[in-house]
């Protein structure tokens, strides 16, 4: 009853999003984020007491709670990517900031801000990493530099969650990453948070405060970009202007800041914060002293300890957190693959085992039953036979030896014959394919060669033969014919040739359409000479004489296993088909060819 009262009392407009996050899935992230951003554009522009009662609904049924859980998902595999998170982030902090809850209050002190605050410095660290890793980082540094003001927003908000961000791993990371526009983002951060509230300088831990100034000394010391040297000046400088003590502390750490301050910082265009850091670092010291102190220093000497001793620190607390995880996981990865091995050997052995056990038992079953089967045997048969019963075994024993050894011998000796039987067989398909091409070629050129006179041919036949031909011109005459006349008649016999091969083509298409209706007239009468008789026919089969599919389809499955089946045959055997002579195949061969391979239609 008291779960119904408390919907009925939540926003309506709440409710859709009270439904979805029931699932409590990744791809849900979306319909929550667009929901959101319409309900909290609505209620803004109304009054200050509807916003605050939206706000209360939404951690009173845990749309809050769900909006920070869901900035540790991976969103390399939402849609929206990390947008979606930087938006998400930005609902959060801003449900954070400047509320108030009537219910839950110790709830949303304890457990909803700090787990918020983890959260959002979570998200940026893998922000930094991702840009890091990424070629154009121009899109990442800026979702990153938006989360970093999500986080400032609400530290602002709630200044108990200062020293939890900064004591966090994830904030100390985001610090010692190589990179300049990361760097400086941070720094603006912690000048922020500086100007808002400075006493949370009293209660940070000294490790913390040692890492933060340890990084602002190496970027001043490594860094030549200008803004990466302003952004640690002002950092210092904000520091050490809230907390006395600890700017005393400073210039008894770094040995030679001064020097590198003066030496590589003026002139960059931040004269006077750099002046000003100087005199708040050094105020005991006059303007001649500092002179002769840096006249009496050496200059590479201060530059290069400062340097060393920021570079030193850092690469120490850089090697000890990528060697630590690094570690781990070789360790627990080794273990493992080597667990895995000796359970796949023990289980592999265990088997082989089990397996040489059955066979042996098997075959101690199996003699076993035998030797009893022959003791029944033998009583059976009578005393004056067993002799003669145990001839017949030893007899057929030799038999059943004998026929194994020799069938053992013939497939030998055929495994050996078979390669050169093969090749016996290749010789004469290549012989009798080349003697038919040679055959046939003394053929051709006899027929291409009429004027070539026959063997034997003497001189007297042959004056003979010659008297003949002269008889006959004499006796058949004709007129002589012009120049023009014969090219005339050679054009003319041109434009004849032409055409007869013209219509040679037609003719021969419309053969090929002649035979092909033959070849679906055949079809079909076999079909209806093996069709049932009408009052025993069905449905099915009737509805083979409406369609043409299924008969092209057999005829064509029929020509496609027929090419597969010549495909199979060796190459020698296939050798004789590609000297045959087209003219030389008969009539009936291509009317079955054209028969086989017809495929329907006109």
């Amino acid at each position: 009853m008291m779960s119904r009262a408390r919907h009925k009392d939540v926003d309506p407009e709440l409710q859709p999003v009270i439904a979805v996050i029931g699932s409590k899935s990744e791809q849900t992230v979306n319909d929550v984020l667009l929901k959101l951003k319409d309900v909290l554009g609505r209620k803004s522009v109304e009054d200050d007491r509807v916003l605050e009662k939206l706000k209360q609904d939404m951690h009173t049924h845990g749309i809050l709670e769900y909006c920070s859980a869901a900035l540790n998902y991976d969103y390399d595999n939402i849609q929206g990517g990390y947008s979606t998170a930087v938006q998400m982030a930005e609902i959060v902090s801003s449900c954070c900031v400047g509320f108030q809850p009537v219910r839950n209050k110790e709830i949303f002190q304890t457990k909803v801000l700090p787990s918020a605050a983890d959260n959002l410095i979570s998200l940026a660290k893998r922000l930094a990493d991702r840009a890091l890793k990424e070629k154009r980082q121009a899109g990442t540094i800026r979702q990153f530099q938006k989360v970093m003001d999500v986080i400032c927003w609400l530290l602002k908000g709630h200044n108990q969650l200062i020293l939890q961000v900064l004591h966090s791993k994830h904030f100390e990371e985001i610090q010692l990453l190589e990179s300049e526009d990361i760097g400086v983002i941070s720094l603006l951060l912690l000048q922020n948070l500086i100007q808002t509230n400075s006493d949370f300088l009293m209660d940070i831990r000294h490790g913390a405060l040692s890492g933060i100034l340890d990084d602002i000394v190496y970027k001043l010391g490594c860094s030549s970009n200008p803004a990466t040297g302003s952004a640690a000046t002002k950092t210092l400088l904000l520091i050490a202007s809230k907390n006395r003590s600890i700017a005393e502390v400073i210039p008894n750490q770094y040995e030679g800041l001064d020097a590198l301050l003066k030496n590589d910082w003026i002139g960059k265009g931040f004269d006077s914060e750099v002046k000003q850091l100087l005199d708040v670092l050094y105020p005991g010291v006059t303007k001649r002293k500092q002179t002769q102190l840096y006249k009496h220093s050496s200059e590479e000497r201060v530059k290069a300890a400062c340097v060393i001793q920021a570079a030193w620190r850092s690469f120490q607390t850089r090697r000890r957190l990528k060697k630590l995880s690094k570690a781990v996981s070789t360790l627990q990865r080794s273990f493992r693959e080597r667990r895995r091995q000796q359970e796949e050997q023990s289980q592999r052995r265990r088997a082989e085992e089990e397996l040489r056990h059955q066979v042996l038992l098997r075959r101690q079953r199996a003699l076993r039953e035998f030797r009893q089967r022959q003791l029944q045997l033998l009583e059976i048969v009578p005393a004056d036979q067993v002799d003669r019963y145990l001839s017949d075994l030893e007899l057929k024993a030799a038999v059943v030896i004998q026929k194994v050894w020799r069938g053992h011998r013939e497939r030998r000796n055929f495994l050996q014959q078979k390669q050169e039987l093969r090749q016996f067989k290749a010789a004469v398909t290549i012989q009798r394919a080349a003697l038919r091409f040679l055959k046939r070629r003394r053929a051709a050129r006899q027929t291409l060669s009429p004027w070539k006179g026959p063997k034997g041919l003497t001189d007297a036949r042959r004056t003979e033969l010659k008297k003949q031909v002269d008889d006959y011109i004499a006796l058949h005459s004709r007129p002589s014919v012009s120049l023009e006349t014969c090219r005339e008649l050679h054009l003319r016999t041109q434009e004849m040739l032409r055409q007869h091969l013209m219509s040679r083509d037609a003719d021969r298409r419309a053969e090929q359409h002649r035979q092909a209706l033959l070849a679906q007239i055949n079809t079909d009468v076999e079909l209806l000479m093996n069709a049932p008789s009408l009052s025993g026919a069905t449905e099915t089969e009737s509805s083979v004489f409406l369609s043409r599919s299924a008969p092209v389809a057999a005829r064509a499955r029929q020509s496609h296993n027929t090419l597969l089946q010549a495909a199979r045959y060796p190459w020698w055997k296939k050798l004789g088909d590609e000297f045959l002579d087209p003219e030389s195949i008969p009539k009936d061969s291509l009317d079955l060819e054209l028969e086989t391979l017809y495929l329907g239609g006109s």
